[in-house]
Formats: structure tokens, sequence, C-alpha cells
């Protein structure tokens, strides 16, 4: 890891120089020297950084040497990063004033650091002290480097070796089919179905497949149909009753209770579960003092006879504390499914000749894996990547097999792996011991925490997003990350988890940079004892501990995260409160998340934070944001998200130059945002853009449409409210939609309607979307009219139309190629669709009937359809009552379709429910003619009794 961080501190002081060339500026003599053995010293030690790596886990010397070439790398960053933030920040709003003052005359007198000319001297000096300190460190640390006699190493190569391939759905529970067959057995037994409540423990080393054969029986059919309901709980460590028994009743009813007090939710446990019977995983249980569980498990008993908790551990204390009635110690898997589950991976598109010449030393490394399925998956995954003899023979004979180290079948592995990736996904993976154990990561947050950690560089042919993904998905193709959810098209990771081992392991690789407190009235003690080297800190608090407001040690962190629970609105009246002092102390700080805590309002001081690159304050009852924000100048993420009390964002947010992403969503009391927005042509992320009316006391600060039109770099999904205060079309035009071609979704919001249909109809046909879009939602249209360039999406696959009131009919959708999913809402003037929905063309030179024949597909790709809402909606027939040509196909994989509030629409159309559709879900709900035709007694029911779920209320 410290490879990169001083291949990060070349590239500053390189920057640096050039600037000071750029602009024709000298360093003073003493300093320049300074400047360059720093430099020379840190490329010798580069050198040997990997020999170090590699030798740490034997000599703890050598780890101590390693220690501290970390830290004094990352001071050396920290003081390069400050030098670096001055100059762009002075070169900034130099250009700034030039550009807003003609008659601005530039005035500078540069005879030393080049960054200082408009600072300070104090702070100039202060950097000259801090880099001659730095030296003095550096000189102690060379003299070690020969001491230990450490050599040159090649490493593992650069970002050039990354490899995006294939994934591999390999099976977790190879060879536990016995197992699980054993566990279901023992679930659904009578002498189970007599007990109140049962218990279940499946015991086993960590990488055994505990959760994995958990997921197994939790899933199976038998069980599925056995239980009344069933609910899985990670508990891990540290234990906390309340939010144990809050995960429960989440796991239930959707959400989080709003409760504080243990018995206040327990209550509502019981409420929801009694009379039934249930089974409950609780999963990595690492308890075995039954006087924490006594209150829960009292609960859990008033469901129904035959109620069974199955908890996974590594502990037999554990079990005998849960009073298990049936313990399952799971074994290793067998020499024959160890070979099958690794060469599964080992091989991936291999060539049958390569894995014949690579099986004998392949089944040698299966069998240092011991039988247990994480370590084969993850040599699998290693030597996925590994093609010739050679390489093979070199991991086979690696010197991390002789490790002794506590659970050494899992660090030898993982050692192996780890070594193998290119430098800058070491330090990306050994970041993730920064999250506690078992916490499902959100992959787009944990990418925006590697870029404000400098991890993720960008390049001028990609965007550092992108870049991040693409690590992302390589450390998880060599099994460092498991549970992956994925998007629709399964291509792209959304969230994932971390095995408890591999956490373990990030841990072992960042003892002194990564710690994890619980926050309760040890803190400071903790705080106080902890390294001073801790660069990234996560304090745990819990619902009812006060927000931390002395925390010793904090100077050199980079990384500072309150995690909170407050799932729910925040009670107004127990607001938290953060001591000005805190931020003071954070100036290296790069990434700061306080999010779901109970902040009310902001210290100003939150702009001394001049390092920072993310601020997460997501989830808060915060009113507004201090002018000081604006200070941030390398901010490039800032998540306001669910902040429902806030009502305006600072004037001085045009000066945060470099930010890349905000998150304003569900930011309800949010009616105006600040010209400066226009201004951050870096921004890629905008959830809303809000517009207001030429009345409004504020329209001067405020936004207007027209302001969108710089803001071309924008990606994802963005919200345009209040576009009924756009004037006229002419206005709408400057907002230049169709230059946005990287935005793949778009809602239109018309809210409040103020305008005439005509001109709504104008601004509307204005705001014409590029026809890269994928989604697009036009909702409180009040024109007459839809879009003409609607049917230009040609790669659109949602759409929703909701509460058009004034169009009267609704364009040829069926054209839309692309189209998979449809919603069509509170259209009230609607009565009748008919052909011309479809989209089909017209063979002129036929009829059918006396009618014009229509021919080709329409809606070929729709899936889903849904129409709600529609009051004076009364027919629904694509021809008149008669039929298709055989060649016609309409809806040819529509698989849902869902009609509710629609009380005088009379039937159906007869294409839709043919048996040789793929429909499978048919939901009718307040549409009163056609439940009467539909019901189970209904005269058209025969017409649907082969689509397999029908709902009719």
């Amino acid at each position: 890891m410290a490879d990169l961080i001083i291949t990060v501190i070349l590239t500053q002081v390189g920057a640096i120089m050039e600037e000071m060339a750029r602009e024709e500026i000298r360093l003073v003599s003493r300093v320049e020297k300074d400047v360059m053995n720093l430099t020379r010293t840190f490329k010798s030690l580069q050198a040997v950084q990997l020999d170090a790596e590699k030798r740490q886990v034997k000599d703890e010397a050598v780890k101590v040497w390693l220690a501290n070439l970390r830290d004094v790398s990352c001071d050396t960053e920290d003081v390069l990063f400050e030098w670096i933030t001055a100059i762009n920040k002075s070169k900034n709003d130099r250009e700034t004033e030039e550009s807003s003052s003609p008659i601005y005359q530039k005035v500078c007198s540069f005879v030393t650091l080049p960054c200082f000319g408009l600072r300070r001297v104090a702070l100039r000096r202060d950097i000259a002290l801090q880099i001659k300190e730095i030296n003095q460190r550096l000189d102690l640390i060379a003299a070690d480097k020969d001491r230990y006699k450490l050599n040159t190493l090649e490493g593992s190569g650069g970002l050039e070796r990354l490899k995006i391939t294939s994934y591999i759905d390999v099976s977790d529970i190879l060879g536990r089919d016995m197992n699980k067959d054993t566990l279901v057995r023992k679930m659904l037994s009578v002498k189970n179905q007599k007990n109140a409540l049962n218990v279940i423990s499946i015991l086993g080393l960590g990488g055994m497949g505990k959760t994995a054969l958990a997921q197994l029986v939790y899933n199976s059919s038998a069980v599925f149909e056995h239980f009344d309901m069933r609910m899985w709980v990670c508990v891990s460590e540290p234990f906390d009753e309340v939010r144990v028994a809050k995960a429960i009743v989440e796991d239930i009813e959707g959400k989080a209770p709003y409760a504080f007090e243990l018995e206040t939710v327990l209550r509502q446990l019981r409420n929801n579960i009694t009379g039934k019977r249930y089974l409950l995983v609780l999963d990595d249980v690492w308890t075995g003092e039954y006087r924490k569980w006594e209150q829960i498990f009292n609960s859990l008993r008033t469901g129904a006879a035959g109620s069974t908790i199955l908890v996974t551990t590594r502990h037999e204390k554990v079990a005998k504390t849960m009073r298990s009635s049936y313990e399952l110690l799971l074994g290793e898997l067998s020499e024959e499914d160890s070979w099958f589950l690794f060469s599964e991976i080992a091989f991936f598109e291999k060539r049958k000749e390569q894995c014949e010449e690579l099986e004998d030393v392949g089944r040698e490394l299966a069998r240092k894996c011991k039988g247990l399925p994480l370590v084969l998956k993850t040599i699998g995954s290693l030597m996925r990547f590994k093609t010739s003899l050679k390489d093979w023979l070199e991991v086979l004979s690696s010197e991390f097999w002789t490790l002794e180290e506590a659970e050494e079948e899992l660090l030898q592995p993982l050692m192996l792996s780890y070594y193998d990736l290119p430098s800058p996904l070491k330090r990306c993976f050994s970041f993730c011991a920064f999250f506690p154990k078992d916490h499902k990561i959100d992959a787009d947050n944990l990418i925006k925490l590697w870029m404000a950690q400098g991890y993720i560089e960008s390049t001028e042919h990609e965007e550092m997003e992108t870049t991040g993904q693409k690590y992302l998905q390589n450390l998880a193709m060599r099994s460092f990350f498991q549970e992956l959810e994925k998007d629709k098209d399964g291509k792209t990771i959304l969230k994932f988890k971390i095995h408890d081992m591999v956490h373990d392991f990030a841990q072992y690789l960042t003892k002194n940079e990564c710690s994890l407190i619980e926050v309760n009235s040890d803190l400071v003690r903790k705080m106080e004892s902890s390294q001073v080297s801790v660069r990234h800190l996560t304090l745990m608090r819990s619902e009812d501990a006060h927000f931390p407001t002395c925390v010793p040690n904090i100077e050199k962190l980079h990384s500072f995260w309150v995690q909170c629970f407050f799932d729910s609105p925040p009670i107004l009246i127990k607001l938290d409160s953060v001591e000005p002092d805190l931020f003071r102390r954070l100036s290296r700080l790069r990434a700061l998340d306080l999010s779901r805590n109970m902040l009310g309002d902001l210290p100003k001081d939150v702009g001394k934070m001049t390092a920072l690159k993310y601020l997460n304050l997501s989830h808060n009852p915060l009113s507004e944001l201090p002018e000081t924000l604006g200070e941030l100048y390398n901010l490039q993420t800032l998540n306001l998200s669910s902040c429902d009390h806030l009502k305006k964002l600072p004037q001085r947010i045009r000066k945060l130059v470099n930010l890349r992403h905000l998150k304003i969503d569900q930011t309800n009391s949010l009616k105006a945002l600040p010209k400066g927005i226009s201004d951050l042509h870096s921004l890629q992320t905008l959830s809303k853009f809000v517009i207001i009316s030429r009345e409004n006391k504020g329209e001067e600060v405020a936004c207007r449409i027209a302001d969108l039109n710089s803001l071309n770099n924008l990606r994802g999904h963005l919200k345009v409210e209040g576009l009924g205060y756009a004037s006229d079309g002419e206005e709408a035009k400057k907002a230049e939609m169709q230059k946005k071609e990287h935005l793949s979704g778009l809602h239109l919001d018309f809210s409040p309607i103020t305008q005439s249909c005509s001109r709504t109809d104008e601004v509307i046909e204005a705001l014409r979307g590029h026809k890269n879009l994928q989604v697009l939602q036009i909702s409180s249209y009040g024109g007459t009219k839809f879009p003409t360039w609607i049917m230009n999406l040609s790669n659109m696959r949602e759409l929703s139309l909701q509460d058009c009131q004034n169009c009267t009919n609704l364009p040829p959708l069926g054209k839309l190629p692309s189209l998979v999913i449809l919603y069509i809402e509170g259209m009230h003037n609607l009565k009748f669709v008919g052909a011309e929905f479809l989209g089909l063309c017209v063979d002129a030179n036929s009829t059918l009937n006396g009618e014009a024949k229509l021919e080709g597909t329409s809606f070929s790709k729709l899936k889903k359809l849904k129409i709600s809402n529609m009051k004076n909606w009364e027919e629904w027939d694509f021809l008149n009552g008669g039929s298709f040509d055989e060649n016609v196909k309409v809806m040819p994989s529509l698989k849902c379709l869902k009609l509710a509030h629609c009380g005088k629409l009379k039937t159906l159309p007869h294409h839709l429910l043919l048996n040789t559709t793929p429909l499978s879900k048919l939901s009718i709900n307040k549409c009163a003619l056609l439940q009467e035709q539909f019901k189970k007694t209904g005269e058209k029911r025969s017409t649907i009794s082969h689509i397999r779920t029908i709902r009719i209320s």
C-alpha cells in the first residue's frame, strides 16, 4: 500500500514543479533542495517496498519499518496536498476575479513557494518546516532499509493488468445437500411441531460455508411452504439487543420501527408473530451471554408451535447458550467436491489443452485449501488469471503456505491473492476494513470514497467513476466480495458484502490505520490509547448513545464515519450538535460521513476542512448549510438526500468547482437552487433541478431553466421540478436538454400548472431529450399533446406518464423498440385507446374485413404495463372488436398487466388474454366493470384461467 502512496507523492511533486514552471516561479534554494531530497529518498524506498510487504508477515522488525514508512508517506501526502490545494485555489480565485472584473490587475510577487503569494507568510513557513521534518524522518527510515537488506522486487504490474471478464456463478453449497436435508428434516419433524420454540445451530470454522448452507435451507421450497413467515437477521458484533430486535421487525414489515426502547420494539415484534409459525435465521452470532438474549427470546416464544430459530456461529458456547435442540458441525468438503469447486473457477475460459497441462498442479493446490469453500474460491479465483505452468508452480511453492498465524488456513490463500493484485487494488481492498462486519456496502458510495482518498485517478479517456467500477468488478471476480447485488442487466454491481474472514484479513492489513470503535462511556479512553497513526475511523453509535463530542487523536484522520441508524425522521427536540472544534481538528480529512444522525445545523467551521472531498449529511434534519461550505475547494461528493427540512443551499456553492456529485433527492422543502449551480461544470450527479417563478422575490439569486444549459456532463437520473413556471418554449430551449447525452433518466415535473395549454405544449416540445435516454417520466403536465420527440427515444426502456390530465390521446408508443416498462396514470380526459396506440404500419395494398390491414410488431419488448386512476377511460379496443392478421404481434413479451381505479373501463382487449401470450400476472383493483366480468364467478373468468397469478379486488 505504501507503494501507491509514494506514487501519489511523486505525482504531487511533479504537479507542483510543473505549475511553478508554467508561472515562471522559483523556489528559494533551501526549500528546492529539501523537495529534491524528498523525491530522491522516496524513489529509493519505493524500490524495496514490495520486498518489505512480503517479509513483514514473518519479520516483526520489517513490519514496524513498513508501518513507519506508511505513516511518513501519509504525512507527506497531506503536506503536498495542502500545497497543491493552495496553488489551485489561488489560481481559481484569480481567474474568477479576472473574469468578473475587466480592470483586474495581476499583482503577484512570488519570491518563495508559489502558492502563497496571496496567503499569509506563516502558512508558507509552515509548509517549508514540515518538508524539512519529513526529510529527517525519511533519512532514518532509509538507513534502516539497508540494515534490513531489503531487495528490489518486480511488482505485480499496474492498471494495464486489470482484466474484466465474465462472472462465474459457482455454488457456495457444493457437497452440502445431505446437510441441508438433515436440517430441513429436523425443522419439519413431528417433534419440532410440538415445541413452542425450536433452536437449531450450524457450527463451523470461518469460511466453512455456514451462511451459504443457512441460505440453502431458508430458500428451500419445503421450508417456504411450511412456515407462515421467514426472517433473516445478521447479528455479528458488537451485539446490540435493540438493533437485533429492530432488524427482525424490519424484515417482517419492510421498514425499521421508529422506537428506541427495547420493550417498545419487542411489543411490535410480538404483534407481528403471535400465533404464526415462523423461521428466524440469526446469522453470525458471537454473543454467548444468555441474559443479553433473554428478553428477545421471551418475545419470540409467542409464535405458534413449531416456530424455529436457525443459528450460525463459530462457537459451541453460543449454541449451548441458545439452548439448541440440534447442532450441526459443518465439516470440510470432500477431496472430490473440493477439486470440482476449485477447477470450475480456476479453469474458467481456459482451453482444454491448458486444463490438462495444469491439472496435476491444480489438484495439489486444491488439497492445500483443506476443504474450506472460501479458500477454494479465493485460490481458484487467483489461478483463473494465471495461464502458464510456471505461474501455477510459483503459487504452489509460495512461502505464504508456511505462515504460522491464527486461522492460518485462511490467511495463507488471502495473502497469496492479495499480493497478486495490482497496487491500486490493494489499497482499495484494504480500505474496506473501514466498514463494520456484515455491512451491506453500497458500491457507488464506496467508489466515491475511493476517489476521495485519491485511490483512483482520472485519465483523459476514462472517468474516475468508470475506473472505480472496474476495480470493484475485479475484486469481486477474485472472491474478495460476496452476495453481489447487480442492476437489471446484471452488469453493474450495486451492493455487496465482505465475508467476515476476508474482513478480518483487511483489518490485519490495516491494523494501525483503520479503527472501528463503539460509542459509549469508554470512547475517550479507547481513543487515547489508540494509535496516533490511525487514518480511517468508524464510530458505531447505537440509537441511545449521544453524538460524540470529545474524540482524541483525530488530527491525522483521512476518513471519519459516525455510523448511526436513524431510518425514520428524527424527533426535532432531540437534535445532535457538533462541536466546532471537531471540524477544526480535522484539517487533513478527505471523507466525512455523518448520515442518519440527528444534526439540526452544521458549524461554520466546516469550511476549515479544506482537504475534504466527500461529505455525506443525508437523512439529517438540517434546515440550512453554512456559507463556509463554499470553502471546501476539493469537494467532489455532497450527499444531502432525505434531508427533509433543508430549505436552501448556500450561495457560495458556486465555488465548489471540483464538485462531481450533488445528491438532493427527497428534499421536499428545498424549493429553489442558487444560481451558482450552473457554474459547476464538473457535475455528473444532480438529483433534481428546481425552477422558481419570476415573481418570487428570490428569483435573482435562484436558478431558472436556462441555467441548465452549461451542465452537459450530467449522468444518471435528473428530475426537473417547477416546469410550470417556465414562461414559453423559447425560454425552455435555453436548457439545451438535447446536449445532455450522458443522462440515462429524466423526470419532467410540470407542477404547479400555471401556464395555458398551448404554452405548456411549447415548453415540453422545447425540452427535447437526447436519444440516449433510457428512462423518461412526465408528470403534472397541463398540455394537450405529448412531445413528438418521445418517438425518437429508441433506447428508452421505461416510460411513465403521470397526471397528464388534459391529454386526450396517447402517442403511438408501440413503435418504441426498446420499451420494457410502461406506466400511465391520471389521464382523466382519455376515453378511448385504439389502434393508434400500437403504432403499427398500415399495408395500403391489403384490407382485412374492409379495413386497412395492419402489419408488424407492436410493443415488441414490453414486459410490464400498469394503467391507473383513469376516471373517464371507457374503451380499450385495438381493432374495434375485430381480430389481427396472424402476422401481427401485439405485446408479445408482456408478462405483467396491472389496472387500478379505472371504474368506467368496460373490457380488456381479447388479444392480450389469449393463452398463447406469456402473460403470467394480472391485477385488477377497483375497476368495477372489469371486476364483475373477471371475478371467479364472472362470465369472462375462463378467458384468464391460464394466467398463473390473478389478483382481483
